[in-house]
């Protein structure tokens, strides 16, 4: 179920023989992209929650350096050992805050992929609405949905990665300015568990690849 899909040039309509053509084809390529899209998000997802832990152990390892009683000279703070140390973590912490600045990023690029799909397949219903009238088509073009079931099926997705990366952008921005431990664990847990990507959405994800054939039904 973990792997990626075929792209253009193996796909064919459920029962019938031939190439696909129009806006099956098209139908059938963007459920294969929404399947990789959300399997590569996935991969990106685990190596941010690592790099935001690190980022976490830094700035809390960093935090209680500062705590302990300060040691004096001569009226001044005995600075050489604690401020190399300091420097080191100060540069390690920001270039991990690089590292997931990177994920976000790619996440980024990928949710203006899956923007990109909606738009097209709203493209194709309305195409359609013009050849075919409010009824659309008499016969479906996969097993039983409808072209505007899978224009709101991609609507869905996009939503709730939306709102995601949302989450993402805001956890990115607090994480390594946050002292509070509690505070930072929940932002930990809420980058690992994306509560905006529901059991729903895989549901939705697996029913389209089951109706344009990606999946035996």
């Amino acid at each position: 179920a973990y792997v990626e899909l075929d792209g253009p040039s193996s796909s064919t309509t459920p029962g019938k023989k031939g190439n696909l053509t129009g806006s099956a084809r098209k139908l059938k390529d963007d459920a294969a992209d929404w399947h990789n899209l959300i399997l590569k998000w996935e991969r990106l997802n685990d190596e941010g929650s690592t790099i935001a832990t690190k980022i976490v152990n830094l700035g809390l390892s960093k935090k209680s350096d500062l705590e302990p009683d300060v040691v004096m000279e001569g009226g001044r703070l005995a600075a050489g050992d604690i401020s190399e140390d300091m420097k080191r973590s100060n540069q390690e912490l920001e270039e991990e805050c690089v590292k997931l600045q990177d994920v976000v990023e790619k996440m980024a690029n990928m949710l203006s992929k899956m923007e990109k799909m909606v738009h097209a397949e709203r493209g194709i219903c309305e195409l359609e609405a013009f050849q075919y009238g409010e009824t659309g088509r008499a016969a479906p073009l996969f097993h039983t949905w409808s072209t505007q079931q899978f224009a709101e099926v991609s609507s869905k997705l996009y939503e709730s990665y939306k709102q995601e990366l949302a989450l993402k952008k805001t956890i990115l921005q607090e994480l390594a300015h946050t002292a509070n431990a509690d505070l930072s664990m929940v932002y930990l847990s809420s980058w690992l568990y994306q509560p905006y990507i529901e059991d729903s959405g895989k549901l939705l994800l697996e029913s389209l690849l089951l109706e344009t054939g990606h999946r035996p039904l």
